[in-house]
């Protein structure tokens, strides 16, 4: 039987939380103070302790600090008064697994207290009904920048608390996140993604909290949301900042109250979501000129994930080229070309504006080039690539002295195109999107400069 600990110097809210853990199956040992909570640390072994922010002799984040540093593998989560968004945090940062807020909802505890008691069993193997596709690669390198992220990866795995991911495009920033969600107590769960700069502004509310039948012209039938379709598993918002001011609070309240309302709903329907989010731009910058509200940074910045970009961990080049090289040939059954020495020189010189993405961009098309069994630096095509890199300043020096000036500014205009298209994956509403210009004006700057993309090429 699971051994729970509750700390909490209200004889009335120990006695509720004792009750609610033993028709649940849990023995319950509880505590009125931080100085017999540590006592009972020491005698028992524990699978989950509940505490209470404010002691009698003390405070909850001792707790917290004491199992963090004691009892590593102990899932601690606080009990916080209603409205206390920062004491919330504050356990969160110490390490604490969750939160309640009081007055304690007890569905709300249920949940936590069985998403925190399958930690104890996320490292056995477990079948699984995910296909090879759906299990997230690994984060391959040896270099210090990855291997920090993927120690960062195994700590905020063993947590519920919302994560940030910050990083270049292209650097892996939604793997990360399935690492996080495999690898964390909700690994059974539901993990669902979404690109939050790909939703129209005014569909925003009813495609994250669903809708109900009737709610507006077309509404037919009812709609579950992304909260309520990832529910006890981890909703992913991939390039969050782009979120209008008015989406910021909605989504803000829906993460303090753990509940939603669909459109056209009176009722509040509880969720329990871990909320993952991860952008290319700097949140830091947009809460300074205002973009992005600060309360909702810090609900979303609990933990912060940096993904190093490529040109960090050259040495890794290798490493990464060999298993996409694997993974694209998968499917096919060809044998796998070897990089040759030039190829891997030409590779691990070369800036990577578009990071890992880009590097697998590179790779499919010389595997569609490659003659034999071996890949040449002049079936990488570079050369091409280079052209998108940000010129130095001494080069633009020399070109503005040696071109006239509509030669140099459509040279430029150019190459920054090329690199938005690689950045996107030759995806052209993202790349306008990027370059802050209608789709229309990308694809009449594209034909006036000669830019052809993939698709074209191919064709």
């Amino acid at each position: 039987m699971s051994q729970v600990l509750v700390v909490d110097d209200e004889a009335d809210i120990r006695e509720l939380l004792g009750m609610t853990l033993t028709r649940m199956g849990l023995e319950a040992h509880c505590a009125a103070s931080t100085s017999e909570a540590l006592a009972l640390l020491a005698k028992h072994s524990y699978d989950l302790c509940l505490t209470d922010m404010r002691l009698s002799d003390g405070d909850g984040l001792a707790v917290v600090d004491y199992v963090t540093r004691h009892h590593p593998n102990l899932p601690v989560a606080v009990i916080t008064a209603h409205g206390s968004a920062e004491n919330a945090v504050a356990a969160l940062k110490a390490g604490a697994f969750d939160y309640v807020s009081k007055p304690v909802q007890l569905p709300h505890l249920r949940a936590l207290v069985r998403q925190a008691l399958k930690l104890s069993v996320v490292e056995k193997p477990k079948k699984s009904s995910k296909s090879q596709a759906q299990v997230a690669r690994e984060l391959l390198g040896t270099s210090p920048s990855i291997a920090r992220a993927n120690e960062m990866i195994e700590r905020v795995a063993r947590s519920q608390a919302p994560v940030y991911i910050s990083g270049e495009s292209g650097s892996g920033k939604e793997l990360a996140a399935r690492l996080i969600h495999q690898r964390s107590a909700r690994g059974d769960g539901p993990f669902v993604p979404v690109n939050c700069g790909a939703i129209p502004e005014n569909l925003m509310e009813s495609e994250f909290f669903g809708y109900k039948k009737g709610a507006f012209t077309g509404a037919a039938q009812d709609k579950q949301g992304f909260f309520q379709a990832a529910h006890s598993g981890t909703l992913f918002l991939d390039e969050v900042a782009e979120l209008p001011l008015l989406m910021q609070v909605k989504l803000l309240r829906a993460i303090q109250e753990k509940s939603v309302r669909q459109v056209g709903s009176t009722d509040e329907m509880p969720v329990d979501v871990r909320i993952i989010s991860a952008t290319h731009q700097d949140l830091h910058q947009l809460v300074a000129a205002g973009d992005f509200r600060q309360d909702l940074f810090y609900r979303l910045a609990v933990i912060e994930l940096k993904m190093p970009p490529l040109r960090e961990m050259r040495d890794d080049i290798p490493l990464l080229a060999s298993e996409i090289l694997a993974r694209l040939t998968r499917p096919t059954g060809i044998t796998v070309p070897r990089l040759g020495g030039g190829a891997l020189r030409a590779l691990q010189s070369y800036a990577f504006p578009g990071n890992v993405r880009e590097l697998e961009n590179i790779l499919e098309r010389a595997l569609a080039l490659v003659a034999g069994d071996e890949i040449h630096a002049e079936d990488l095509q570079l050369g091409a690539h280079q052209d998108a890199q940000t010129i130095s300043q001494q080069d633009l020096a020399g070109l503005r002295a040696s071109t006239p000036l509509p030669d140099y500014l459509e040279r430029i205009e150019k190459g920054a195109i090329i690199e938005a298209l690689e950045k996107t994956r030759y995806n052209r509403t993202a790349a306008a999107k990027l370059l802050g210009i209608t789709f229309r004006a990308l694809r009449y700057r594209m034909e006036k400069l000669g830019i052809k993309d993939e698709l074209d090429s191919k064709g």
